[in-house]
């Protein structure tokens, strides 16, 4: 499989805007174990080999366990993940399939535990890693 497009050298103002998201969330109040964990599951749910192999990284440096990296696709069938994380993943996953739409249920159980700040970085951090799956994707950027 060969790449189609290099975005970033085709359209670099484009490309860092959309890395400027990725620098605010790097200072928001999310933890960055969880901020992980939002990125995996929409990649998970996406397809996107490039961000899997990169957030699976990256949540390995700052001390993810391999057994929850592994049951992240089955969150809801474990008791390795808080209440606080099963609310974060239901919702990264209803705004990945947001065909499906955001139930009212779910985004009251993440402001349950969360301050409107901390949903707003929340949602952003689920829409930005979102984009990313879908340029990687589109563009065949790849792995390795």
């Amino acid at each position: 499989m060969e790449s189609r497009i290099d975005i970033p050298k085709v359209e670099p103002a484009a490309y860092q805007a959309m890395y400027g998201l990725e620098k605010y969330l790097s200072t928001s109040k999310i933890d960055p174990i969880l901020l992980e964990l939002i990125k995996m599951r929409a990649s998970q749910i996406n397809g996107c080999a490039f961000c899997l192999n990169m957030h699976s990284t990256d949540a390995r440096k700052i001390g993810e366990t391999e057994q929850r990296l592994y049951l992240l696709n089955a969150w809801k069938e474990t008791t390795l993940f808080s209440e606080k994380e099963k609310a974060v993943l239901a919702l990264t996953e209803e705004v990945t399939l947001i065909s499906h739409h955001v139930a009212d249920a779910t985004y009251q159980k993440v402001a349950s535990f969360f301050n409107e700040q901390e949903v707003a970085q929340i949602i952003m951090a689920i829409v930005t890693i979102n984009a990313w799956n879908r340029l990687a994707i589109t563009a065949k950027v790849m792995v390795g």
